[in-house]
């Protein structure tokens, strides 16, 4: 299962958005660290479109670890981004950058990825971008 995470944040880091949905069950579960979770390959498509509307990013050496069985896995790793337009609720975006520590965890089914949970820290987010 870790060419499959390599594979899918290689395909983030280049905006290849089609080549996460590839890696990806049909009825993956995405768990956003706020808000509301969504089940999917056409939600999370939507999640990915609203996030490169609204924000840069880059992964930045992400470390992968798995159960003995590999059905379950997490990655932890640094998030360098730039806030490119305003997301919903939250303050104005001016093209403020931020630099963020995510810890994302993984269930896998028949070599596809069948839940993404991700977590950071929102205030540190929110101190960075100046709110």
């Amino acid at each position: 299962m870790k060419e499959v995470l390599e594979t899918y944040y290689k395909a983030f880091n280049a905006g290849d958005y089609q080549g996460m949905l590839e890696l990806l069950t049909d009825d993956v579960l995405h768990e956003p660290s706020q808000g509301t979770p969504r089940q999917g390959k056409d939600k999370f498509r939507e999640f990915l479109s609203h996030m490169e509307a609204c924000y840069s990013e880059q992964v930045i050496d992400p470390v992968f670890m798995f159960n003995a069985d590999a059905s379950h896995g997490a990655a932890e790793f640094m998030l360098k981004g730039t806030y490119l337009a305003t997301d919903n609720d939250l303050p104005a975006a001016n093209g403020q950058t931020y630099k963020l520590r995510v810890g994302t965890f993984f269930e896998f089914r028949d070599n596809r990825i069948s839940r993404v949970s991700n977590h950071y820290n929102l205030p540190s987010w929110l101190e960075q971008i100046g709110a």
